[in-house]
């Protein structure tokens, strides 16, 4: 039953079945994972805030109300009286209800700077985003060639188990012959059993990462679906990490923040104009309410910020001197990650130079033995041995072969050129 079920899911290849490539798996992983959805939810934060500070060349529009009572008011002792003629007496409770209008006419570019750093700060939160989104690399890479070795091993499995089938045929005839003891089929169908379990135990495993992809990737996929095994990479020199562009938009954040610190010393030009009612108005000879108005140019100058503006460009300094020490440790891991990864590929490599003169020696060995065993000169036990040791040698080489494609794979996210 396992026997044929393997035959029929190989032969089953011949058919247009759903193929799974590992750069799709990657795409996928991608579009699929819920972060990603933060990437419009920053662009439209970005466009608001780069909006609001467009704003700011728009006139202000303000209302103030005041209402007053003075100990004196403006009087005139020494003023001889003339006939017919008198001077005003001021009240002393004063009221005022005015509106004002301010316009920037030229502020030296601090409102573009602050939409300079809203660009900015967006672009070090996608690329905050990119960064997080690439350790997803890893983890496709551990499903994908989690189910290729499954899949060679599944291999391997079934020409272990057409080996055992022909030996039972070989050993029924030996029986009929009367040159072989019945024990020695039991002892070939233990073994077919045994290989059988381990088929099925694989198949299950199969099974559970190819279920737990599937929900990575948000695609449909199961025993059917075909991973395509990708060729295996060439090893490039020098780093590309999202890490890397992460720090240098940190960076540029400073500068701009750097800019607009220089900017809030310089002094602002606008245009204000002030209409209101109130007692007394514009008029001094007069302390009736009154409507009024004025115009006309102005000049704000806020020497405010030169008390923390020598400690705010030192903070800045020291923040730039962080990001270069944290860009400094991640190349630093990132080169010893590299040796590692490049020691763990030479080592499979090494290891394949002699598995397939292993599986070759073993292979002769087993031929050598079906030979004796259908002459009967061979005992089942040690037949079985050998058909074991055989497979053993096979099922090490596509190990190796298989993990150090995922470590070339690796090797190729650790330096950045996943995306390529």
């Amino acid at each position: 039953m396992i026997l044929m079920l393997l035959i029929s899911g190989s032969s089953s290849h011949g058919q247009q079945l759903p193929v799974l490539t590992i750069e799709e798996a990657y795409k996928l992983a991608r579009s699929n994972y819920p972060l990603t959805k933060q990437r419009d939810l920053i662009t439209k934060t970005a466009q608001l805030t780069i909006a609001n500070a467009a704003k700011g060349y728009l006139p202000v529009l303000v209302m103030n109300g005041q209402a007053t009572y003075q100990s004196t008011v403006t009087n005139f002792p020494f003023i001889i009286p003339i006939p017919g003629f008198s001077l005003p007496k001021y009240s002393k409770d004063q009221y005022k209800l005015y509106f004002e209008v301010d316009q920037v006419i030229y502020d030296r570019g601090m409102i573009k700077n602050q939409q300079q750093v809203a660009k900015t700060t967006a672009a070090v939160q996608e690329q905050s985003l990119e960064v997080e989104l690439y350790q997803l690399y890893s983890k496709v890479n551990d499903l994908f060639f989690g189910v290729l070795l499954i899949d060679e091993q599944l291999k391997q499995n079934g020409l272990l188990l057409s080996d055992v089938h022909h030996a039972i045929d070989k050993t029924k005839a030996l029986i009929a012959n009367g040159v072989a003891y019945r024990s020695s089929i039991d002892e070939l169908e233990a073994q077919f059993l045994q290989t059988g379990q381990d088929s099925i135990s694989l198949m299950a495993n199969r099974k559970a990462y190819v279920a737990m992809l599937s929900l990575f990737i948000n695609r449909s996929l199961d025993e059917q679906t075909i991973f395509e095994r990708p060729i295996p990479p060439v090893l490039e020199n020098g780093v590309s990490r999202p890490e890397l562009l992460l720090y240098d938009y940190q960076k540029k954040v400073y500068e701009d923040q750097h800019r607009l610190l220089n900017l809030q010393l310089l002094p602002k030009l606008g245009l204000f104009a002030q209409g209101g009612y109130g007692r007394p108005g514009l008029n001094m000879l007069s302390n009736g309410f009154s409507w009024y108005y004025s115009g006309g140019l102005k000049l704000t100058w806020n020497f405010g910020s030169l008390y923390t503006h020598k400690n705010q460009l030192d903070l800045l300094q020291v923040g730039n001197e962080m990001i270069d020490s944290r860009a400094e440790t991640f190349l630093f891991n990132n080169g010893i990650a590299q040796a590692q990864q490049k020691t763990v590929i030479a080592r499979y490599r090494e290891l394949l130079e002699t598995d397939d003169q292993i599986v070759a020696l073993r292979l002769s060995v087993k031929n050598s033995a079906n030979a004796k065993l259908q002459n009967g000169v061979l005992s089942t036990h040690d037949y079985i041995t050998l058909i074991n040791a055989e497979n053993e040698a096979r099922q090490n080489r596509v190990l190796h072969e298989t993990l150090l494609l995922q470590a070339l794979f690796n090797y190729k996210n650790i330096t950045g050129n996943a995306k390529k």
